[in-house]
């Protein structure tokens, strides 16, 4: 780190991000260095001693090099230190160890990314967009601690545009590292982070720092903007697609099966907090972040303590502009109370510490032209017109379409094809066009007329009462099945793994399947024609599409794609009617009588299983074994588990955490996120974490999935 990187601090802040910076001075000593230059692998008389010696060097040089970015020995004599390690470890093979720096590179893997469990659930941040919203948040924190504005000390720090990540250490040693996912399971890439050379395989122990049995840090891995473009630009070469922003490009390397892949794409990473551990004394963010450093993770220069509305906005009008000198993408600064008792009593709602939010800093806009207009058909055959644009980098994304959502949004902006128009990121993710350049208009510019017909399957378009979107009016218009079988088959709904929108768009290209329910009658030799399929991927997509004939009710209402049936109110359903058939059969005054459903929803229900090609693709999902019956059709009676303290674990293959903490809460008990002397018991799924040997050391009963359906039966 650049002391001068920190400029920005001001008055004590100044001293203390100095103390961040500060070196200590840890003294290198040359003879020791010299004596590791020059080994003979033949003379060693003790290997294992030269080998750590060789280790606890290189970590200590990765700290001057990447955290300190003040290298104190040459590029070469860096690699002569991992050239006479790799010449120890092929002479004595057994001295390899996983976080031997030679090891950064893995094979690899088989069979994809297996699921860990967060010691610690990954929030994500609230949002706000302009200083009314950030002076909303402040006043709550101030409100809910009882406190004046001067008792409250915050750290400010740019909000990195990259990848969330875990990484664990144990006794010191990089031990694992998984995505962010759904914040409580994550994609185990530990192979793949490994080959960040930023990140430490061990961490750096220097007299007076403890270093604790097991430590577990957050951070955002990202590509730098050079970087970036010299990916996209050998992509482009290579005749593939370009990726369309860093944040996306840094996702999809984490992911790469092959850790070359990864290596090759340069990854960095800044490391933004880390979750309690009882053995460090530390009282505060900032100290932590400190503390951070000094064991050899990198943080992120350009932070700063704060006090109150002004200075805080004084941070970030300092950064709205400079950012883009950075040689990273970030879209926002994160503004965190700095107190971790304050934290704790502020605690957090079950997506967002309340402790923390995000300032997204106002999207860069662009000029650009409208070289057509387009029309594409979403699964609920919704027409929506998009405008083609000229290619344009707004907020550091190309940017080459935008959608201009309907007719009436078309007129309204009075858009036509050839208009210049000026372009922004909506909330930094959506292109959105802004307004027309009228004197930029030379007579060139056409009028756009929506189509009376479907652009994919020629069916009459219709425009229903009281809404502005046109829709076709065939239920199979393949435009409609490639989007519903895509939503179908998705994480949230039917969940059927591996079975993606390629694998869908080759299906249907084979004429394999017509709509979802086709999924299930697939066979053997259909999955092992299509390109790339070999034995081992086709029993396991058939295997994911069998297990899916067993998920709750719910996700079968969600995934037929029935309009305004969102994942909630598919749940709703499920708690009301027995099975499938109770809401097919339903009327109109039955289903709009139910807490929390309206007239819109029940119209949609009845004329959605009035359709006969809908009803012939239900019967199909009936012979095929898919379950029609609710898991929770008689849970909201029972009290089985009144007073009892519940924990979950793992993976559940039949119930989504939700769905499973619902039922238990339904049932009289209560969820808690950690396990403690007060746990009565832990319900545990596949892929277990931390909390399953907290509740074998405190005695606690352990309840499989199939205990747990066993007691909310009858």
């Amino acid at each position: 780190m650049k002391k001068e990187e920190y400029e920005n601090n001001e008055g004590s802040d100044k001293k203390a991000a100095d103390k961040i910076t500060a070196d200590n001075k840890t003294d290198v000593s040359l003879d020791v260095l010299e004596t590791l230059l020059n080994i003979d692998a033949e003379k060693v008389k003790d290997p294992e001693g030269t080998v750590n010696a060789i280790r606890d060097e290189i970590a200590r040089h990765n700290y001057y090099y990447y955290i300190k970015d003040n290298p104190i020995i040459s590029d070469h004599q860096y690699d002569m230190l991992l050239r006479n390690l790799s010449m120890l470890e092929k002479k004595y093979p057994e001295l390899i160890t996983e976080d031997s720096p030679t090891q950064r590179i893995g094979a690899p893997l088989e069979g994809g990314f297996s699921t860990v469990e967060h010691g610690e659930r990954m929030l994500s941040l609230q949002d706000a967009f302009d200083y009314r919203e950030l002076k909303d948040f402040l006043d709550r924190v101030y409100r809910d601690l009882s406190a004046a504005e001067n008792e409250v000390e915050f750290v400010c720090e740019l909000k990195i545009d990259g990848s969330a990540v875990s990484l664990v250490y144990e006794d010191g040693r990089f031990s694992r590292g998984a995505t962010r996912g759904d914040g409580i399971l994550g994609e185990d890439i530990t192979s793949n982070l490994k080959t960040i050379r930023a990140i430490p395989l061990r961490l750096f122990k220097r007299t007076g720092v403890k270093i604790p049995s097991r430590l577990e840090v957050r951070g955002e891995v990202y590509l730098a903007k050079d970087e970036f473009k010299r990916i996209n630009t050998e992509r482009e070469e290579e005749g593939l697609a370009t990726f369309a922003n860093p944040r996306n490009a840094a996702a999809g390397s984490l992911r790469q099966i092959d850790p070359k892949n990864t290596a090759s794409r340069r990854l960095n990473i800044f490391i933004y907090g880390a979750v309690a551990s009882g053995e460090l004394d530390i009282a505060s963010h900032y100290e932590m972040l400190n503390y951070l450093a000094e064991v050899g993770l990198r943080i992120n220069p350009n932070i700063r303590k704060a006090a109150g509305l002004d200075e805080i906005k004084r941070y970030l009008e300092s950064w709205e502009e400079k950012r883009k000198d950075l040689p990273y993408e970030t879209d926002g600064v994160v503004i965190k109370v700095n107190d971790f008792t304050y934290q704790q009593k502020l605690g957090q709602t079950s997506r967002n510490p309340r402790w923390a939010i995000a300032y997204k800093f106002p999207p860069e806009e662009e000029v650009t032209c409208i070289v057509d207009i387009k029309v594409s058909v979403g699964r609920t055959g919704a027409l929506t017109p998009v405008a083609v644009l000229r290619p344009v980098t707004v907020a550091g994304s190309t940017i080459s379409h935008a959608t201009l959502h309907n007719e009436d949004e078309i007129r309204r902006k009075d858009v036509k094809v050839g208009d210049w128009v000026v372009v922004h990121k909506a909330g930094d993710v959506i292109p959105e066009i802004v307004k027309v350049i009228k004197e930029r208009r030379d007579g060139s510019q056409k009028e756009f007329r929506m189509p009376d017909k479907c652009p994919v399957c020629g069916s009459d378009v219709i425009k229903p009462e009281g809404e502005v979107a046109l829709r076709c009016t065939s239920m199979a218009c393949p435009a409609q099945q490639y989007e519903r079988i895509v939503h179908f088959a998705s994480k949230g709904a039917m969940d059927v793994e591996g079975l993606g929108p390629a694998i869908v768009e080759k299906l249907l290209d084979k004429k394999l399947i017509k709509d979802s329910a086709d999924i299930y009658y697939l066979k053997y030799d259909d999955i092992f024609s299509l390109e790339n399929f070999k034995e081992k991927s086709t029993k396991n997509l058939l295997g994911a599409i069998e297990k899916s004939k067993k998920k709750p009710l719910s996700r079968l209402l969600f995934a037929m794609g029935i309009r305004y049936v969102g994942s909630h109110t598919a749940d709703v359903f499920t708690r009301v009617f027995a099975d499938l058939d109770s809401l097919m059969h339903a009327g109109y005054e039955e289903i709009e009588e139910i807490k929390e459903i309206g007239p819109k929803i029940a119209e949609s229900i009845i004329s959605f299983f009035k359709q006969e090609q809908n009803l012939k693709v239900i019967e199909k999902l009936r012979k095929a074994g898919v379950n029609f019956s609710s898991e929770l059709k008689k849970v909201l009676k029972k009290e089985a588990f009144a007073g009892k303290t519940f924990v979950l674990t793992g993976k559940l293959n039949d119930f989504s955490r939700d769905e499973a903490k619902e039922i238990i809460e339904n049932f009289g008990g209560r969820v808690t996120s950690s396990v403690s002397r007060g746990t009565d018991a832990v319900l545990v799924g596949e892929s277990t974490g931390s909390k399953l040997d907290d509740a074998r050391r405190y005695n606690i009963r352990l309840i499989s999935e199939e205990e747990f359906k066993k007691m909310i039966k009858d």
